[in-house]
Formats: C-alpha cells, structure tokens, sequence
C-alpha cells in the first residue's frame, strides 16, 4: 500500500472516530425516576431535563442527574430530655425531592441532599422536641414524638425538600434509667392492682346490700298482701292442690268463728290413715 493511500486511510479512520465521539457528546439519556441539570461551560439551564432522550452542545455541555424518587436512608441521633437524660434513637427518614428544586438543590447545595438538608434538619427538630418531655414521656409517647418531629423538620426545610415520614426504630437508655423506669411501671401496676381490688370489694359488699334490701322489701310487701288479704292463701292452695282429696281439721266446734282451719293434703297420712279420717272427718264449711 501506497503511503499515501494508508495516510488518507489513517485520516478516515480519525475522522470516524471524532464524528463518533461527537455524537455520543451530543446526546443524552435521562433515565426514570431522575431528572437532569445542563451545564454549559459552568453556566446551569434554570430548567430541569425530564426522563428520556435528548441532545446538548458537544464537548462544552455536561448532565448531572438528580434522583427525584423517593428514597430512604438510616439517621442516628442523640438528644437529651427535660430532665437531662441522653436518650439515643435510630431513626429512618424517607423523603424526596421535587421536580421544582432540582435546579436549585444542584447550584445552592453541595453533596448529598440528604447529608446537607435533611439530616441536620430533623436532628435539630428532634432535639427540640425531646428536650420538652422527660425520658419516660419519650418512650411512653413515641407516636406523638414522632408526629411532632416530622412537622417540625417540615417546617425547617420548606418546600426545598418533602419529608414523606420519619420512623422511630430505636429508642436506647441507659441502664440505670430504664431499670428506674421499670420499677416505676411495676409500682404503678400493683397499685392499680390494689385499687381494682378495692373496687371490686366495694361493689361486692354494695351488692350485697342492695340485694338484702330486695329481700327484706319482698317480705314486707308479701306480709302486707296476705294481711290485706285473707284469701290469698286459700288461692294459693288451691293452685298447688294435686287433686287429691283434703283432709280439713277443725280448730274449733260450733259457730266458733275464730277457730283456726287446717288442711292436710291425705297422700301425706298413712294409708291406713286415710280411709278413717277421710270418714270422720267433718266437712268444712
């Protein structure tokens, strides 16, 4: 081969390449769940690239993508408590970032978002939310010193980033104030004990009373029914008679009205008994 014709090849061979290189330059792909932020020879485009394909000035422009997915990351912290207790949590923040702020996070924020924004953020929020509770409060009311956290971190970043939630792993005292804290809990337990005991004592005794009240009660309104009225008992035996014939005896003879009348059910007597006093026996009238 001629040298002129391998320079003209070696020449092609270049060229290929640089037109090759230039297009990949010029191109790019804004994968999901990201967006991009053009530079341009230092200067940012104020408008933030959606996902998908797209091209750009080769060589002089760059992307730098920006995840707007939610995401979730692991943030320790250590706080103290009204009464000057160190309480350690193990918190798990999730968040993200809005499309509006991805330009403005990449020119006025360094590093990781979560590192620079958030974390210090909800550190700051849950420090003050501690420092008004004592650490049994922390731990008896993990829901609410979660709840109050979140408002507070949200208020101290604005719109700049959205705090989804914050979850309470972990709370860590120290081994004294949690078997303090244990006592307590057993001490307040037994004496709920002692009163429930009390309590059901009392009720059982007021039972008792009311109960005794009812009776006693029962009693005098039976007495009064059967003094108002004389033939209630005679009612009664005569609903509980079983059909047998009664064997009457006769307090008294005569027309002695005030002579006591007895009524004996016969299957009560002997059978030798029966026959004779169901003979003798003078007819009630």
């Amino acid at each position: 081969m001629q040298p002129s014709a391998l320079g003209k090849l070696i020449g092609s061979v270049i060229l290929i390449l640089a037109l090759v290189i230039a297009a990949s330059q010029a191109t790019y792909v804004i994968e999901p769940g990201t967006r991009g932020v053009l530079v341009t020879l230092g200067k940012v485009s104020p408008a933030a690239l959606v996902e998908g394909f797209g091209t750009k000035a080769p060589f002089v422009s760059h992307i730098q993508t920006v995840q707007v997915r939610q995401q979730t990351r692991e943030l320790p912290a250590e706080c103290y408590s009204s009464d000057l207790q160190q309480v350690n949590m193990q918190l798990r923040v999730l968040y993200r970032i809005p499309e509006a702020s991805v330009v403005k996070i990449y020119q006025d924020y360094a590093g990781e978002p979560f590192d620079s924004l958030v974390a210090p953020r909800v550190q700051e929020a849950l420090k003050e939310v501690t420092a008004l509770q004592s650490a049994e409060q922390i731990v008896k009311r993990r829901e609410e010193i979660k709840t109050r956290t979140l408002a507070a971190a949200r208020e101290k970043i604005a719109a700049l980033l959205i705090v989804e939630d914050i979850v309470i792993e972990n709370i860590n005292l120290s081994r004294e104030l949690e078997t303090a804290i244990e006592a307590k809990m057993v001490q307040e337990q037994e004496a709920a004990k002692a009163r429930f005991t009390q309590q059901k004592a009392q009720i059982e005794a007021d039972t008792a009373i009311i109960k005794a009240k009812g009776e006693a009660e029962a009693i005098r309104i039976r007495g009064e029914a059967l003094r108002d009225t004389p033939g209630l008992i005679q009612l009664q035996i005569v609903e509980k008679w079983d059909g047998r014939a009664p064997l009457v005896i006769g307090g008294g003879t005569g027309t002695d009205a005030s002579a006591a009348n007895f009524i004996l059910p016969l299957g009560t007597l002997p059978a030798g008994v029966q026959g004779a006093g169901a003979a003798t026996a003078p007819a009630k009238r």
